[in-house]
């Protein structure tokens, strides 16, 4: 199961490189994490070192991983990484939510809107009913 305090096989490297991409969030990411995740009741991370990997953002209370997708993640060798990365991520009990830049950029409030369902989706299925009444639009 995930444990919130560790940071399962992450190693300095990884520490690093996570600051430098808070540093350098792409217009998306800023877009989201400002304008949303942020100012969310419940706590979000952004560019989080878990295992061997660097989540876009992740919420730890519902067990959820944002992962903002760009055009590359369509090529054969990024989908087959971000497949086995999910699975990986999967196996620590966290579901990753995988959203196209191009839905930020085109729809940003049913993106919201589709992000706060699945945290309250997830919330209430970990029996954290009290924190995912607080979601309510």
């Amino acid at each position: 199961m995930f444990d919130k305090n560790r940071h399962h096989g992450c190693n300095t490297q990884n520490l690093s490189k996570a600051k430098q991409l808070r540093r350098d969030m792409t217009k998306q990411e800023k877009h989201l994490w400002y304008d949303f995740l942020r100012s969310c009741p419940v706590h979000f991370y952004r560019q989080r070192p878990v295992d061997h990997y660097i989540l876009d953002s992740c919420c730890i209370e519902a067990r959820l991983v944002i992962e903002l997708d760009g055009d590359r993640h369509g090529e054969p060798v990024a989908a087959e990484y971000d497949l086995a990365r999910t699975e990986t991520l999967k196996h620590d009990g966290l579901e990753v939510l995988r959203i196209p830049n191009s839905d930020v950029d085109r729809s940003f409030g049913s993106v919201c809107h589709t992000i706060r369902e699945k945290v309250k989706e997830r919330l209430r299925m970990l029996g954290n009913s009290d924190h995912a009444d607080a979601l309510e639009e």
